[in-house]
């Protein structure tokens, strides 16, 4: 009895670490392609991660339902459009270029060619504002007397 108990308590850490079962399809070859489509959907909740990495809730609910469109037969294509209908754009992981989208896509390289500009004409400016520094004749032999010393060292 004792045994028992002790084997009991060795094995407590793996019934710990046993999670909850996963929502899969019946069908690997439907999964497969709900993973696939799911990586190119945005998770509502977390924002920065796939649909098919999230573990929130309304992740797994969104994944479901995916399944659920593909085993009635619709394609990619018209899971994401009835997606995008009931979410928006925000849905997709890579949203359409759009005329409100245009700041999305293409602000970034706006700001870092408007920072390269100022960071070179500032470069240019400073350069043209700091004087030359020229050296006068006593310390011109100055230099050339500590030049001469430290030859002979």
């Amino acid at each position: 009895m004792k045994r028992l108990f002790v084997l009991l308590l060795c094995l407590m850490p793996l019934f710990a670490y046993a999670g909850e079962a996963k929502d899969i399809a019946a069908d690997p070859v439907l999964e497969k392609r709900m993973i696939g489509l799911a990586e190119k959907l945005r998770c509502l909740v977390c924002q920065n991660e796939s649909l098919a990495s999230s573990h929130a809730e309304l992740a797994e609910d969104l994944r479901r339902e995916v399944r659920e469109q593909m085993s009635k037969g619709k394609n990619d294509q018209e899971i994401i459009d009835y997606l995008v209908s009931k979410y928006g754009d925000f849905v997709l992981y890579e949203p359409p270029v759009k005329s409100y989208t245009l700041l999305l896509w293409f602000g970034p390289f706006a700001l870092l060619l408007v920072a390269g500009g100022t960071l070179f004409f500032q470069l240019r400016k400073r350069r043209q504002s700091v004087p030359e520094a020229t050296l006068t004749v006593e310390a011109q032999q100055r230099a050339a007397a500590l030049l001469n010393n430290e030859k002979d060292i």
